[in-house]
């Protein structure tokens, strides 16, 4: 992280928030001087005050007792006035900016994970923009980066799920820069899971090595059996991808050595794991354990989330084409289009002509004509 970046992200620290708590205004002023390589007459240049007043200020000789006096001071310093006892209308509509968008982001995930992606683009647009928009204006507290770097990847995350695969890098942009902030915070448990979210998009994307090393790292970091089961999925995925069968087959198997002792998500579940095995196995060269593998798959639950059913219906159709089921493969690859494009998931559609090809040309049509609908929708 540089400097420059530091003095600007200055009031998110842990030292800060430490300081900022105690309201100590003498403190908080040297604080800022420190980090910003400032004099007394520099930081009262700054605020309209002369060294000796600034230097009173900080040894607590002088105080600020007007609200206009705080307020100014405030602005000038990019912090919330209610840091220094003043409640005004902006400080209000921080909190609330605050308190809206974290509520936003959450039901934009509910959205995402019930195969509503396109609400949740929806939602999470605004809330990043009038983020990024605080964050360009100077106003860095911790709680408003966090918040930025969540939205930064909740927007992602849906955007890969509704976009084509010729579009997927735009969906790792966005994750993309959340990383920096994770890695300023030096919190595993945000790190971990920023870089799980923009190493999937990565994957999606067709940049398999950037993909496993962004995911390995997230596994490595992980400080909890949740937190690194949350990971593991879509490392065996982007390993598998990569055709790196060792590794593949190494996390795959500690995935199912944690099914019993950590609780099962959208992506952590018997189900997901069947299907990114059988996936794997396919990508890796073994294409007739895979075989042996495609009806012996569980039952889906309430945990598993909607888009999944589709990606399962699609690789079971692979399967099945190559043990020679051409009416089986043909029963799953139409009922993927159908909700493929209930959920409009367009790169999932793909996958459906991809896995088709010559072999189904009436499922390839009826995926490419959704595809087609689902693009001219896109580009309205």
């Amino acid at each position: 992280m540089s400097a420059g970046t530091h003095a600007t992200w200055h009031w998110a620290t842990p030292q800060a928030q430490k300081l900022l708590a105690t309201g100590d205004l003498g403190a908080i002023l040297r604080f800022y001087r420190s980090v910003h390589g400032l004099t007394q007459t520099h930081l009262g240049q700054q605020l309209g005050y002369d060294k000796t007043y600034v230097s009173a200020l900080e040894i607590g000789k002088r105080t600020l007792d007007d609200v206009g006096s705080r307020r100014r001071l405030c602005r000038q310093l990019r912090l919330p006035p209610h840091i220094l006892g003043v409640t005004d209308t902006s400080d209000t509509d921080h909190r609330a900016m605050v308190q809206f968008g974290e509520s936003t982001i959450r039901l934009a995930e509910i959205a995402r994970q019930s195969g509503h992606a396109s609400a949740a683009v929806e939602e999470l647009w605004p809330v990043v923009a009038r983020l990024e928009a605080r964050v360009d204006d100077g106003h860095t507290e911790r709680e408003v980066l966090r918040l930025l770097a969540q939205a930064r990847v909740g927007l992602g995350v849906a955007l890969g799920n509704v976009l084509p695969e010729e579009r997927l890098s735009t969906a790792a942009h966005w994750t993309a820069k959340s990383t920096h902030i994770a890695d300023y915070f030096d919190d595993p448990v945000m790190t971990s899971y920023v870089l799980r979210m923009h190493g999937n998009e990565l994957r999606k994307a067709g940049l398999t090595g950037a993909a496993v090393e962004r995911l390995r790292r997230a596994t490595a970091v992980a400080p909890t059996p949740d937190a690194r089961a949350a990971a593991l999925p879509l490392l065996a995925r982007a390993a598998g991808a990569l055709g790196a069968a060792d590794l593949f087959d190494r996390t795959i198997d500690e995935c199912h050595r944690l099914l019993d002792s950590v609780g099962h998500t959208s992506l952590f579940n018997p189900f997901a794991l069947h299907e990114i095995r059988m996936r794997g196995l396919m990508s890796t060269g073994r294409t007739r354990e895979a075989i042996l593998l495609v009806d012996c798959g569980p039952t889906p639950t309430t945990a598993v989330a909607p888009q999944w059913r589709v990606i399962e219906l699609t690789t079971v159709a692979r399967v099945r084409l190559l043990g020679g089921d051409q009416h089986g493969a043909a029963d799953c690859l139409t009922a993927a289009t159908h909700e493929a494009t209930v959920q409009r998931l367009p790169h999932q559609l793909q996958r459906i002509v991809r896995a088709a090809d010559d072999q189904l040309p009436e499922c390839r049509g009826a995926a490419e004509a959704a595809l087609e609908a689902l693009k001219q929708e896109l580009a309205a």
